[in-house]
Protein backbone atom coordinates (compact mmCIF):
# COMPACT_ATOMS: atom_id res chain seq x y z
CA UNK A 1 0.00 0.00 0.00
CA UNK A 2 2.79 2.43 0.92
CA UNK A 3 4.63 1.64 -2.33
CA UNK A 4 1.39 2.28 -4.24
CA UNK A 5 1.07 5.75 -2.64
CA UNK A 6 4.70 6.53 -3.38
CA UNK A 7 4.25 5.70 -7.07
CA UNK A 8 1.04 7.77 -7.31
CA UNK A 9 2.88 10.76 -5.84
CA UNK A 10 5.88 10.17 -8.10
CA UNK A 11 3.62 10.02 -11.16
CA UNK A 12 1.95 13.28 -10.14
CA UNK A 13 5.29 15.04 -9.70
CA UNK A 14 6.66 13.74 -13.00
CA UNK A 15 3.46 14.30 -15.02
CA UNK A 16 4.93 17.09 -17.23
CA UNK A 17 7.69 14.75 -18.36
CA UNK A 18 5.41 11.80 -19.09
CA UNK A 19 2.64 13.83 -20.76
CA UNK A 20 2.19 12.97 -24.43
CA UNK A 21 1.55 16.60 -25.41
CA UNK A 22 2.75 19.90 -23.90
CA UNK A 23 0.23 21.72 -21.68
CA UNK A 24 -0.29 25.44 -22.29
CA UNK A 25 0.20 27.40 -19.07
CA UNK A 26 -1.17 30.98 -19.09
CA UNK A 27 1.39 33.62 -18.08
CA UNK A 28 0.70 37.02 -16.58
CA UNK A 29 0.99 40.00 -18.91
CA UNK A 30 4.35 41.17 -17.55
CA UNK A 31 6.10 37.85 -18.13
CA UNK A 32 7.66 37.42 -21.60
CA UNK A 33 6.34 34.47 -23.52
CA UNK A 34 8.81 31.63 -23.75
CA UNK A 35 10.20 30.69 -27.11
CA UNK A 36 8.89 27.54 -28.79
CA UNK A 37 9.67 24.49 -26.67
CA UNK A 38 12.46 22.27 -27.80
CA UNK A 39 12.42 18.48 -27.29
CA UNK A 40 13.52 17.52 -23.81
CA UNK A 41 17.20 16.74 -23.51
CA UNK A 42 18.71 14.50 -20.83
CA UNK A 43 19.81 17.62 -18.91
CA UNK A 44 16.28 19.14 -18.98
CA UNK A 45 14.36 16.00 -17.93
CA UNK A 46 13.19 15.77 -14.31
CA UNK A 47 15.65 13.70 -12.21
CA UNK A 48 13.56 10.64 -11.34
CA UNK A 49 16.04 9.37 -8.74
CA UNK A 50 15.83 12.69 -6.89
CA UNK A 51 12.04 12.62 -7.14
CA UNK A 52 12.05 9.19 -5.56
CA UNK A 53 14.22 10.57 -2.73
CA UNK A 54 11.75 13.44 -2.29
CA UNK A 55 8.82 11.02 -2.07
CA UNK A 56 10.74 8.87 0.44
CA UNK A 57 11.43 11.91 2.69
CA UNK A 58 7.80 13.04 2.33
CA UNK A 59 6.49 9.64 3.46
CA UNK A 60 8.98 9.32 6.31
CA UNK A 61 7.90 12.73 7.70
CA UNK A 62 4.22 11.77 7.46
CA UNK A 63 4.85 8.48 9.22
CA UNK A 64 7.43 9.35 11.85
CA UNK A 65 7.35 13.06 12.76
CA UNK A 66 6.55 13.65 16.42
CA UNK A 67 3.28 15.43 15.57
CA UNK A 68 0.85 14.95 12.67
CA UNK A 69 1.57 17.16 9.63
CA UNK A 70 -0.96 17.55 6.83
CA UNK A 71 0.11 17.08 3.22
CA UNK A 72 -0.64 20.69 2.22
CA UNK A 73 1.77 22.05 4.84
CA UNK A 74 4.52 19.69 3.70
CA UNK A 75 4.09 20.63 0.04
CA UNK A 76 4.04 24.39 0.77
CA UNK A 77 7.16 24.09 2.91
CA UNK A 78 8.87 22.18 0.11
CA UNK A 79 8.00 24.96 -2.35
CA UNK A 80 9.27 27.58 0.10
CA UNK A 81 12.53 25.69 0.42
CA UNK A 82 13.00 25.47 -3.36
CA UNK A 83 12.59 29.23 -3.77
CA UNK A 84 14.36 30.51 -0.65
CA UNK A 85 17.48 28.53 -1.56
CA UNK A 86 17.81 30.41 -4.87
CA UNK A 87 18.37 33.96 -3.59
CA UNK A 88 17.08 36.22 -0.78
CA UNK A 89 14.32 37.72 -2.92
CA UNK A 90 12.60 34.69 -4.49
CA UNK A 91 9.75 33.47 -2.32
CA UNK A 92 6.52 31.51 -2.12
CA UNK A 93 3.49 33.75 -1.56
CA UNK A 94 0.72 32.17 0.47
CA UNK A 95 -2.72 33.79 0.60
CA UNK A 96 -1.72 36.44 3.19
CA UNK A 97 1.63 37.27 1.57
CA UNK A 98 0.03 37.44 -1.89
CA UNK A 99 -2.63 39.89 -0.67
CA UNK A 100 -0.07 42.06 1.18
CA UNK A 101 2.11 42.25 -1.92
CA UNK A 102 -0.85 43.32 -4.07
CA UNK A 103 -1.77 46.02 -1.54
CA UNK A 104 1.78 47.35 -1.32
CA UNK A 105 2.39 47.48 -5.07
CA UNK A 106 -1.04 48.82 -6.05
CA UNK A 107 -1.03 51.37 -3.24
CA UNK A 108 -4.63 50.46 -2.40
CA UNK A 109 -6.31 48.37 0.29
CA UNK A 110 -9.60 48.03 2.12
CA UNK A 111 -9.44 49.98 5.36
CA UNK A 112 -10.40 53.05 7.39
CA UNK A 113 -7.88 55.68 6.27
CA UNK A 114 -5.87 56.45 9.40
CA UNK A 115 -2.15 56.53 10.10
CA UNK A 116 -1.55 54.98 13.51
CA UNK A 117 1.24 54.26 15.95
CA UNK A 118 1.63 52.48 19.28
CA UNK A 119 1.87 54.43 22.53
CA UNK A 120 1.67 53.02 26.07
CA UNK A 121 0.09 49.83 24.75
CA UNK A 122 -2.71 51.72 22.95
CA UNK A 123 -3.19 52.52 19.27
CA UNK A 124 -2.74 56.26 18.81
CA UNK A 125 -4.09 58.06 15.74
CA UNK A 126 -1.25 59.93 14.05
CA UNK A 127 -3.40 61.42 11.31
CA UNK A 128 -6.64 60.66 9.49
CA UNK A 129 -6.33 60.66 5.69
CA UNK A 130 -8.55 63.18 3.94
CA UNK A 131 -11.83 61.97 2.44
CA UNK A 132 -11.75 58.54 4.07
CA UNK A 133 -14.18 56.81 6.48
CA UNK A 134 -12.05 57.84 9.47
CA UNK A 135 -11.91 61.51 8.45
CA UNK A 136 -15.65 61.64 7.69
CA UNK A 137 -16.44 60.08 11.09
CA UNK A 138 -14.54 62.87 12.84
CA UNK A 139 -11.58 60.84 14.12
CA UNK A 140 -8.78 63.24 15.05
CA UNK A 141 -5.03 63.11 15.43
CA UNK A 142 -4.21 62.24 19.04
CA UNK A 143 -7.26 60.03 19.58
CA UNK A 144 -6.58 56.66 21.22
CA UNK A 145 -8.19 53.45 19.94
CA UNK A 146 -8.74 51.15 22.92
CA UNK A 147 -10.98 48.49 21.35
CA UNK A 148 -11.58 47.00 17.90
CA UNK A 149 -14.96 45.29 17.54
CA UNK A 150 -15.09 45.09 21.33
CA UNK A 151 -11.66 43.46 21.59
CA UNK A 152 -9.11 45.33 23.69
CA UNK A 153 -5.93 46.38 21.89
CA UNK A 154 -3.89 45.95 25.09
CA UNK A 155 -1.26 43.32 24.38
CA UNK A 156 -1.70 43.51 20.60
CA UNK A 157 1.16 44.37 18.31
CA UNK A 158 0.69 47.32 15.96
CA UNK A 159 0.68 44.92 12.99
CA UNK A 160 -2.13 42.87 14.56
CA UNK A 161 -4.22 46.00 15.18
CA UNK A 162 -3.69 47.19 11.60
CA UNK A 163 -4.70 43.78 10.24
CA UNK A 164 -7.96 43.97 12.24
CA UNK A 165 -8.73 47.45 10.91
CA UNK A 166 -8.10 46.42 7.33
CA UNK A 167 -10.59 44.26 5.49
CA UNK A 168 -12.88 44.01 2.52
CA UNK A 169 -14.36 47.32 1.37
CA UNK A 170 -17.98 47.63 2.49
CA UNK A 171 -17.59 45.68 5.75
CA UNK A 172 -18.13 47.31 9.15
CA UNK A 173 -15.95 47.64 12.24
CA UNK A 174 -16.62 49.28 15.61
CA UNK A 175 -13.83 51.40 17.09
CA UNK A 176 -13.84 52.46 20.75
CA UNK A 177 -12.14 55.87 20.89
CA UNK A 178 -10.80 57.85 23.83
CA UNK A 179 -10.20 61.57 23.39
CA UNK A 180 -8.54 63.77 26.00
CA UNK A 181 -11.12 65.17 28.41
CA UNK A 182 -13.95 63.03 27.04
CA UNK A 183 -15.57 59.71 27.83
CA UNK A 184 -14.84 56.69 25.59
CA UNK A 185 -17.21 56.42 22.66
CA UNK A 186 -17.93 53.83 20.01
CA UNK A 187 -17.80 54.72 16.33
CA UNK A 188 -19.01 52.35 13.61
CA UNK A 189 -17.07 52.70 10.37
CA UNK A 190 -17.57 51.10 6.97
CA UNK A 191 -14.29 50.11 5.34
CA UNK A 192 -13.55 51.62 1.93
CA UNK A 193 -10.89 51.36 -0.72
CA UNK A 194 -7.95 53.43 0.57
CA UNK A 195 -5.16 54.75 -1.62
CA UNK A 196 -1.85 54.99 0.21
CA UNK A 197 0.27 58.08 -0.25
CA UNK A 198 3.94 57.32 -0.89
CA UNK A 199 4.87 60.78 -2.21
CA UNK A 200 5.00 63.93 -0.07
CA UNK A 201 6.46 67.39 -0.68
CA UNK A 202 7.32 70.59 1.16
CA UNK A 203 9.28 73.80 0.67
CA UNK A 204 12.64 73.86 2.46
CA UNK A 205 13.37 77.50 1.73
CA UNK A 206 12.18 80.13 -0.71
CA UNK A 207 12.61 78.57 -4.15
CA UNK A 208 13.90 75.20 -2.89
CA UNK A 209 11.61 72.22 -2.43
CA UNK A 210 11.80 68.58 -1.39
CA UNK A 211 9.87 65.53 -2.58
CA UNK A 212 10.01 62.44 -0.39
CA UNK A 213 9.16 59.04 -1.92
CA UNK A 214 8.79 56.30 0.70
CA UNK A 215 7.99 53.44 -1.74
CA UNK A 216 7.38 52.97 -5.47
CA UNK A 217 3.81 51.97 -6.23
CA UNK A 218 1.59 51.89 -9.30
CA UNK A 219 0.57 55.55 -8.90
CA UNK A 220 3.94 56.97 -7.80
CA UNK A 221 4.76 58.54 -11.18
CA UNK A 222 1.42 60.37 -11.27
CA UNK A 223 1.77 61.50 -7.64
CA UNK A 224 5.33 62.74 -8.23
CA UNK A 225 4.19 64.97 -11.10
CA UNK A 226 1.35 66.33 -8.96
CA UNK A 227 3.69 67.19 -6.06
CA UNK A 228 6.23 68.78 -8.44
CA UNK A 229 3.52 71.05 -9.87
CA UNK A 230 2.41 71.87 -6.33
CA UNK A 231 5.94 73.02 -5.43
CA UNK A 232 6.18 75.11 -8.61
CA UNK A 233 2.92 76.81 -7.67
CA UNK A 234 4.09 77.45 -4.09
CA UNK A 235 7.31 78.94 -5.46
CA UNK A 236 5.22 81.16 -7.80
CA UNK A 237 6.96 79.70 -10.82
CA UNK A 238 10.40 80.44 -9.37
CA UNK A 239 11.46 76.97 -8.25
CA UNK A 240 15.28 77.00 -8.12
CA UNK A 241 15.98 73.41 -7.13
CA UNK A 242 14.62 70.14 -5.74
CA UNK A 243 15.89 67.55 -3.25
CA UNK A 244 14.51 64.09 -4.09
CA UNK A 245 14.67 62.13 -0.84
CA UNK A 246 14.88 58.36 -1.45
CA UNK A 247 16.47 57.40 1.86
CA UNK A 248 15.21 54.10 3.32
CA UNK A 249 13.01 53.56 0.27
CA UNK A 250 13.03 49.76 -0.21
CA UNK A 251 11.88 49.94 -3.85
CA UNK A 252 8.66 48.62 -5.29
CA UNK A 253 7.14 48.59 -8.76
CA UNK A 254 9.55 48.95 -11.70
CA UNK A 255 7.03 51.01 -13.68
CA UNK A 256 6.84 53.52 -10.81
CA UNK A 257 10.61 54.06 -10.89
CA UNK A 258 10.57 54.45 -14.68
CA UNK A 259 7.72 56.99 -14.50
CA UNK A 260 9.49 59.14 -11.87
CA UNK A 261 12.74 59.12 -13.86
CA UNK A 262 10.89 59.93 -17.09
CA UNK A 263 9.25 62.93 -15.39
CA UNK A 264 12.67 64.59 -15.03
CA UNK A 265 14.31 63.46 -18.29
CA UNK A 266 13.74 64.62 -21.87
CA UNK A 267 15.58 61.75 -23.53
CA UNK A 268 17.98 58.87 -22.94
CA UNK A 269 17.88 55.39 -21.47
CA UNK A 270 16.34 55.02 -18.00
CA UNK A 271 17.10 51.35 -17.29
CA UNK A 272 17.52 48.05 -19.11
CA UNK A 273 16.84 44.51 -17.92
CA UNK A 274 18.45 41.24 -19.03
CA UNK A 275 17.32 37.75 -18.11
CA UNK A 276 17.93 34.15 -19.10
CA UNK A 277 14.58 33.65 -20.79
CA UNK A 278 14.33 34.57 -24.47
CA UNK A 279 12.66 37.94 -24.89
CA UNK A 280 13.15 38.97 -21.25
CA UNK A 281 15.52 41.82 -22.13
CA UNK A 282 13.85 45.23 -22.05
CA UNK A 283 15.03 48.82 -22.42
CA UNK A 284 13.08 51.77 -21.02
CA UNK A 285 13.70 55.20 -22.53
CA UNK A 286 12.61 58.69 -21.52
CA UNK A 287 10.00 60.68 -23.42
CA UNK A 288 10.19 64.45 -24.09
CA UNK A 289 8.97 66.69 -21.28
CA UNK A 290 10.68 67.62 -18.00
CA UNK A 291 8.14 68.50 -15.30
CA UNK A 292 10.84 70.49 -13.48
CA UNK A 293 11.93 72.35 -16.66
CA UNK A 294 15.59 71.64 -15.99
CA UNK A 295 15.95 73.00 -12.44
CA UNK A 296 18.82 71.41 -10.48
CA UNK A 297 18.05 68.17 -8.62
CA UNK A 298 19.91 66.46 -5.77
CA UNK A 299 18.94 62.83 -5.09
CA UNK A 300 19.48 61.93 -1.43
CA UNK A 301 20.13 58.21 -0.78
CA UNK A 302 21.50 55.91 1.90
CA UNK A 303 22.08 52.21 2.61
CA UNK A 304 18.32 51.67 2.87
CA UNK A 305 17.68 52.89 -0.69
CA UNK A 306 17.16 49.74 -2.74
CA UNK A 307 15.94 48.36 -6.05
CA UNK A 308 13.56 50.88 -7.68
CA UNK A 309 15.21 53.69 -5.69
CA UNK A 310 18.55 52.73 -7.18
CA UNK A 311 17.04 52.67 -10.68
CA UNK A 312 15.95 56.32 -10.28
CA UNK A 313 19.27 57.41 -8.73
CA UNK A 314 21.27 55.60 -11.42
CA UNK A 315 19.16 56.96 -14.29
CA UNK A 316 19.46 60.58 -13.14
CA UNK A 317 23.15 60.19 -12.30
CA UNK A 318 24.16 58.56 -15.60
CA UNK A 319 22.11 61.05 -17.64
CA UNK A 320 23.76 63.88 -15.69
CA UNK A 321 20.35 65.21 -14.70
CA UNK A 322 21.01 65.15 -10.95
CA UNK A 323 23.75 64.95 -8.36
CA UNK A 324 23.50 61.98 -6.00
CA UNK A 325 24.30 62.75 -2.36
CA UNK A 326 24.35 60.67 0.81
CA UNK A 327 25.90 57.23 1.23
CA UNK A 328 26.20 54.12 -0.96
CA UNK A 329 22.86 52.43 -1.63
CA UNK A 330 21.79 48.87 -0.78
CA UNK A 331 22.87 47.19 -4.02
CA UNK A 332 19.83 45.19 -5.14
CA UNK A 333 20.20 44.95 -8.90
CA UNK A 334 17.69 42.19 -9.64
CA UNK A 335 14.11 42.15 -10.91
CA UNK A 336 11.42 39.93 -9.42
CA UNK A 337 8.31 38.79 -11.31
CA UNK A 338 5.17 37.67 -9.53
CA UNK A 339 3.82 34.49 -11.11
CA UNK A 340 0.28 33.63 -9.89
CA UNK A 341 -0.33 29.96 -9.10
CA UNK A 342 -4.01 30.59 -8.39
CA UNK A 343 -6.29 33.52 -7.59
CA UNK A 344 -4.82 33.78 -4.10
CA UNK A 345 -1.30 32.33 -4.24
CA UNK A 346 1.83 32.76 -6.29
CA UNK A 347 5.59 32.84 -6.38
CA UNK A 348 7.95 35.80 -6.52
CA UNK A 349 10.85 34.77 -8.75
CA UNK A 350 14.02 36.62 -9.69
CA UNK A 351 13.89 36.72 -13.50
CA UNK A 352 16.37 39.41 -14.58
CA UNK A 353 19.14 41.81 -13.63
CA UNK A 354 18.84 45.49 -14.36
CA UNK A 355 21.50 47.88 -15.64
CA UNK A 356 21.82 51.66 -15.43
CA UNK A 357 22.02 53.74 -18.65
CA UNK A 358 25.82 53.47 -18.71
CA UNK A 359 25.60 49.66 -18.48
CA UNK A 360 26.45 49.36 -14.79
CA UNK A 361 25.08 46.48 -12.76
CA UNK A 362 24.73 47.63 -9.17
CA UNK A 363 24.06 44.12 -7.83
CA UNK A 364 25.83 43.88 -4.45
CA UNK A 365 27.64 47.15 -5.28
CA UNK A 366 25.05 49.89 -4.98
CA UNK A 367 24.96 53.41 -6.39
CA UNK A 368 27.91 55.42 -5.15
CA UNK A 369 27.02 59.06 -4.46
CA UNK A 370 28.72 61.93 -6.30
CA UNK A 371 29.06 63.70 -2.96
CA UNK A 372 29.30 61.63 0.21
CA UNK A 373 27.20 63.03 3.06
CA UNK A 374 27.30 60.71 6.05
CA UNK A 375 24.64 60.95 8.75
CA UNK A 376 25.85 63.06 11.63
CA UNK A 377 24.62 64.74 14.76
CA UNK A 378 25.75 68.35 14.80
CA UNK A 379 25.35 71.34 17.06
CA UNK A 380 26.13 74.78 15.73
CA UNK A 381 28.59 76.80 17.79
CA UNK A 382 27.50 80.18 19.08
CA UNK A 383 29.58 83.03 17.71
CA UNK A 384 31.98 84.54 20.20
CA UNK A 385 32.55 88.24 20.86
CA UNK A 386 33.21 89.97 17.56
CA UNK A 387 33.36 93.57 16.42
CA UNK A 388 32.36 94.65 12.93
CA UNK A 389 32.79 97.96 11.14
CA UNK A 390 29.20 98.93 11.91
CA UNK A 391 29.94 98.58 15.65
CA UNK A 392 32.73 101.16 15.61
CA UNK A 393 31.85 104.62 16.90
CA UNK A 394 31.79 107.22 14.15
CA UNK A 395 31.89 104.67 11.29
CA UNK A 396 31.18 105.92 7.81
CA UNK A 397 27.68 105.35 6.46
CA UNK A 398 26.80 104.11 2.99
CA UNK A 399 25.66 107.54 1.98
CA UNK A 400 22.28 109.17 2.13
CA UNK A 401 20.18 106.35 3.57
CA UNK A 402 16.46 107.08 3.54
CA UNK A 403 14.08 105.95 6.26
CA UNK A 404 12.58 103.49 3.77
CA UNK A 405 15.99 101.98 3.15
CA UNK A 406 16.57 101.65 6.89
CA UNK A 407 13.21 99.93 7.33
CA UNK A 408 14.01 97.56 4.46
CA UNK A 409 17.38 96.78 6.00
CA UNK A 410 15.78 96.04 9.39
CA UNK A 411 13.20 93.78 7.74
CA UNK A 412 15.92 91.97 5.79
CA UNK A 413 17.89 91.47 9.01
CA UNK A 414 14.84 89.97 10.74
CA UNK A 415 14.21 87.67 7.76
CA UNK A 416 17.86 86.61 7.71
CA UNK A 417 17.73 85.80 11.44
CA UNK A 418 14.59 83.71 10.88
CA UNK A 419 16.22 81.77 8.03
CA UNK A 420 19.33 81.26 10.15
CA UNK A 421 17.19 79.73 12.91
CA UNK A 422 15.44 77.44 10.40
CA UNK A 423 18.79 76.36 8.93
CA UNK A 424 20.13 75.64 12.40
CA UNK A 425 17.09 73.50 13.19
CA UNK A 426 17.44 71.55 9.92
CA UNK A 427 21.17 71.00 10.49
CA UNK A 428 20.53 69.63 13.97
CA UNK A 429 17.53 67.46 13.01
CA UNK A 430 18.59 66.19 9.57
CA UNK A 431 22.19 66.91 8.66
CA UNK A 432 22.07 65.01 5.35
CA UNK A 433 19.07 67.04 4.16
CA UNK A 434 20.76 70.26 5.30
CA UNK A 435 23.90 69.47 3.29
CA UNK A 436 21.84 68.40 0.26
CA UNK A 437 20.13 71.79 0.33
CA UNK A 438 23.54 73.50 0.38
CA UNK A 439 24.67 71.41 -2.60
CA UNK A 440 21.44 72.34 -4.38
CA UNK A 441 22.03 76.05 -3.74
CA UNK A 442 25.53 75.79 -5.21
CA UNK A 443 24.17 74.03 -8.30
CA UNK A 444 21.46 76.68 -8.71
CA UNK A 445 24.01 79.48 -8.27
CA UNK A 446 26.27 78.04 -10.97
CA UNK A 447 23.33 78.16 -13.41
CA UNK A 448 22.17 81.66 -12.51
CA UNK A 449 22.71 84.30 -15.21
CA UNK A 450 25.37 86.91 -14.56
CA UNK A 451 23.75 90.18 -13.57
CA UNK A 452 24.98 92.89 -15.92
CA UNK A 453 26.20 96.05 -14.23
CA UNK A 454 25.93 99.53 -15.76
CA UNK A 455 29.27 100.80 -17.01
CA UNK A 456 31.19 102.81 -14.45
CA UNK A 457 32.34 106.19 -15.64
CA UNK A 458 36.10 106.42 -15.25
CA UNK A 459 37.28 108.96 -12.68
CA UNK A 460 40.01 111.32 -13.76
CA UNK A 461 42.98 111.04 -11.48
CA UNK A 462 44.22 114.28 -10.01
CA UNK A 463 47.85 114.83 -9.26
CA UNK A 464 48.44 114.04 -5.60
CA UNK A 465 51.55 114.22 -3.49
CA UNK A 466 53.18 110.92 -2.62
CA UNK A 467 52.02 109.89 0.88
CA UNK A 468 52.88 106.66 2.64
CA UNK A 469 49.79 104.92 4.06
CA UNK A 470 48.89 101.54 5.54
CA UNK A 471 45.59 99.68 5.13
CA UNK A 472 44.91 98.56 8.66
Amino acid sequence: MRAHKEWLLLLALSAPVLAAEPVAVPLPADVPAASEEKPATPASRLPLDDLRAFVEVFERIRASYVEPVDDRTLFENAIRGMLSSLDPHSAYLDTKSFEDLQNNTSGEFGGLGIEVGMEDGLVRVVSPIDDTPAARAGIQAGDYIIKLDGKSVQGMSLADAINLMRGKAGTKIVLTIVRKGEEPKEITLVRARIEMTSVRSRMLEDGYGMIRISQFQAHTGRDFRREAEKLRTEAKGQLKGLVLDLRNNPGGVLDGAVAVSDAMLDSGIIVSTRGRQAGSGQEFTATPGDVLTGVPVVVLVNGGSASASEIVAGALQDNRRALVAGTTTFGKGSVQTVLPLSASKGIKLTTARYFTPSGRSIQAEGIKPDIVVSPARVSLLEGGLSVREADLQGHLSQGKATEKAKDEKAAATTDADSKKTEARTMAEQDYQLYESLNILKAAAWSRAPVVSQPPVKPVEKAATPKVSATAG
